[in-house]
């Protein structure tokens, strides 16, 4: 086997990512084989129970049965998984619309809501970029989210999300609706294999904002890059050397040319699958509803929770997990539209 060659760990990443693949496979085939184990021992039990008359060995046999559905399902979506980046990090950006405190208080909520479901799942968050507010909230922010799969997982989150609620920064107490939107991309690891030329990209260097210190507040450590020919522009901030911000950006801005291109790749496999990648501005994917009721909807999907508090502390698996389901189907250009 490739994982017991001694000459494995000559190339020490190479032999992590090996690891982590062994690993996954093995919980994978466990899982199954604990599954098929655990669905064979109770009909064994339902049919012993039928044979002696005993109804209570029937129900309880039953009852186990029904209870491995949630095991069944979640490794279900874990097999939807399987896409060419699903496997990598992710960087996800966050990006306040039009209507100023308002919708810059509502985008640093979705920040949060996203570190909050990532350090759910234990994985690594790390804050690239931000650009504060001028009173509340952020104007956009950039994070790098690691883990197995985080790419898998949050590639159907990007597009627009709304948030109506009374407004804490008005005086008269009025219901406001805001908007954020949110893009996902993954990062792009040595394997793939990205070229941008120099003379396609426009490089700028300014002062980095928020915390950080005095160095950070007053050099132009910060560096944005444009992609001319796409119009791409990523941004990063997290170092106080330029020489590493300016090399995070190079690879944000590989990841987004990546991104675009696995989008194409998709759209031309299934041309019925083209709403579902539309994450231009105006597309709106979620709703969330603080007042007069409680209540987040999936404009895909349809699915629903009453309890928003819960899915802005990071509880967003059943929406990932149906945004998954509905593009295996592909029924994604179903949208539901009964939110006003």
């Amino acid at each position: 086997m490739r994982s017991e060659d001694s000459s494995l760990w000559d190339d020490p990443q190479e032999a992590q990512k090996m690891m982590r693949e062994r690993q996954s496979l093995d919980d994978s085939i466990n899982a199954i084989t604990g599954l098929s184990r655990a669905l064979d021992d109770n009909m064994g039990l339902i049919e012993l129970g039928e044979e002696e008359g005993d109804e209570s060995i029937v129900s309880e046999a039953e009852a186990a049965i029904r209870s491995l559905s949630g095991e069944v399902k979640a490794r279900q979506i874990e097999t939807m998984l399987s896409g060419e980046a699903d496997t990598n990090d992710t960087y996800l950006e966050v990006h306040a619309g039009a209507g100023g405190t308002e919708s810059q208080d509502w985008a640093s909520m979705l920040l949060r809501m996203y570190t909050r479901w990532a350090e759910r799942r234990r994985f690594k968050v790390e804050v690239l970029e931000v650009h504060e507010g001028e009173e509340a909230g952020i104007k956009s922010a950039t994070l790098l989210i690691k883990g197995h799969n985080a790419y898998g997982w949050l590639k159907t989150e990007s597009g627009v999300h709304r948030l109506v609620r009374i407004s804490p920064y008005d005086s008269n107490a009025r219901r406001h609706t805001s908007f954020s939107s949110v893009w996902v991309y993954p990062v792009v690891d040595d394997s793939i294999d990205i070229e941008v030329s120099e003379s396609e990209v426009r490089i700028d260097t300014y002062r980095a904002s928020g915390a950080g210190g005095q160095h950070v507040n007053t050099t132009d450590s910060a560096v944005r890059i444009t992609h001319i020919p796409t119009g791409i522009v990523v941004a990063c901030q997290q170092e106080r050397s330029q020489h590493k911000n300016r090399a995070t950006a190079w690879n944000m801005l590989r990841a987004r040319l990546y991104e675009e291109e696995l989008k194409k790749r998709e759209e031309a496999a299934n041309a019925t699958a083209a709403s579902k990648t539309d994450i231009g501005w105006g597309h709106q994917i979620r709703s969330y509803v603080l007042q007069p009721y409680q209540l987040v909807k999936d404009l895909r999907t349809g699915v629903e929770n009453t309890n928003p508090q819960g899915v802005l502390d990071g509880d967003l698996d059943e929406f990932m997990e149906a945004s998954l389901s509905q593009r295996i189907e592909g029924n994604s250009g179903e949208a539901v539209a009964d939110i006003d």
